[in-house]
């Protein structure tokens, strides 16, 4: 009897107060998070986050533990015609499946802003190759020096026009 392989399952949903010190960990085990000259330190201020509407903190699991995560920060913008979000952060363990995960991640991250109303979901543009695909195959695309990828608002019609 043959096995076929199983992949791996990630489950991604909003994360809890619990699992910020996992996500500072896998920042700072990769591209620690740098922060401004604010009183907060960066688990601190995600810990805030988590309460906070005007941002959403992902993360992904497999088998119970914390395999990477996302932050999307909303703004109001008259020039994109509503809301615009910003993945603000994004970290996946090194040592997992680094391309499903952060799509996962985008997905949900698109989701939600498209369901609290974004016209735009934006990302600093990377500056390694291998991430700008990652995030071009999920339909962001140079906006300057940001990428974006437009969102249509649940129950209306898109926009063609910028």
């Amino acid at each position: 009897m043959r096995y076929r392989p199983v992949g791996v399952e990630y489950q991604v949903r909003a994360a809890r107060i619990t699992d910020i010190d996992r996500l500072v960990a896998l920042s700072d085990a990769g591209d620690p998070m740098r922060l401004g000259d604010g009183p907060l330190g960066s688990a601190d201020l995600l810990r805030q986050l988590v309460y906070l509407p005007q941002a959403s903190i992902f993360v992904a699991e497999s088998q119970r533990e914390v395999v990477g995560g996302a932050v999307l920060a909303l703004r109001p913008s008259v020039r994109a015609g509503g809301f615009v979000g910003t993945v603000d952060l994004i970290v996946v363990d090194p040592h997992a499946d680094v391309d499903r995960i952060t799509e996962s991640l985008l997905e949900e991250i698109v989701r939600s802003a498209r369901n609290k109303g974004c016209a735009v979901v934006e990302v600093a543009r990377p500056q390694d190759a291998v991430a700008l695909g990652r995030l071009e195959r999920q339909g962001f695309i140079e906006a300057g020096m940001l990428l974006e990828r437009r969102v249509t608002v649940v129950g209306t019609t898109a926009r063609t026009n910028r």
